[in-house]
């Protein structure tokens, strides 16, 4: 862990001494692999997708502006992340003000309240199996083989993404965060203010609501 916690910060340092120098391309490779996930977490705090957009530019501004004050205390990816919660949760605070009351009533609960099995019962074993609660022979995962045809791996791909979009939003924003962008759970319980419990549990729906999409897709 020590070796992969410098390794990460020799990293940071280099991208830093480049984004500080003005590479431009440098600064656009990050501006294309981070915008996405910046995006469905600034979506997270505001009320539309056009004001989520306007959080991230502002966002990268501010990464520009305050390069020269980065001491790499976080790593870089958390230190932007975290810029684009502040400025979308100033923001959603301005939103909500001017919402007229009835529309910030609350509506039905949200599926990621749901608490039921995520994964269907039948898969696993009852009290009368020999290893109650475990996988039944049928039931259990099979391990997938990565599709060596590159138009597979695209169509594959194109399904995960479909799959992500369609998760409950705290789901998608966690699964994103920790399985896209690679952050720690504590990274992430810090940025969303979620408990370690909510984290898990969000992140385990996720997870299991993907894996069920490419079960069906290897199945078929």
């Amino acid at each position: 862990m020590a070796s992969a916690e410098a390794g990460r910060v020799s990293a940071d340092e280099v991208l830093v001494d480049r984004l500080r120098s003005g590479d431009e391309q440098a600064f656009v490779d990050l501006v294309r692999r981070w915008s996405p996930g910046m995006l469905r977490l600034a979506r997270h705090h505001v009320s539309s997708d056009a004001s989520a957009e306007d959080v991230v530019q502002e966002a990268w501004l501010g990464v520009l502006e305050g390069l020269d004050r980065f001491e790499g205390r976080l790593s870089l990816r958390t230190y932007v992340f975290t810029i684009v919660v502040n400025r979308a949760k100033t923001r959603g605070v301005r939103e909500h003000r001017a919402v007229p009351l009835p529309l910030t009533m609350p509506g039905p609960p949200s599926a990621d309240a749901a608490t039921g099995p995520v994964v269907d019962p039948d898969r696993f074993q009852g009290p009368d199996g020999s290893y109650p609660g475990h996988w039944t022979s049928a039931g259990q995962p099979q391990a997938w083989h990565q599709p060596e045809n590159r138009a597979v791996a695209r169509e594959t791909m194109s399904l995960v993404e479909r799959a992500l979009d369609d998760l409950p939003e705290r789901q998608r924003i966690v699964v994103t965060l920790r399985d896209v962008h690679g952050l720690s759970s504590d990274e992430v319980c810090g940025l969303l203010d979620l408990t370690a419990v909510n984290q898990r549990m969000l992140l385990h729906r996720g997870r299991s609501a993907l894996r069920a999409v490419l079960e069906g897709y290897y199945r078929g």
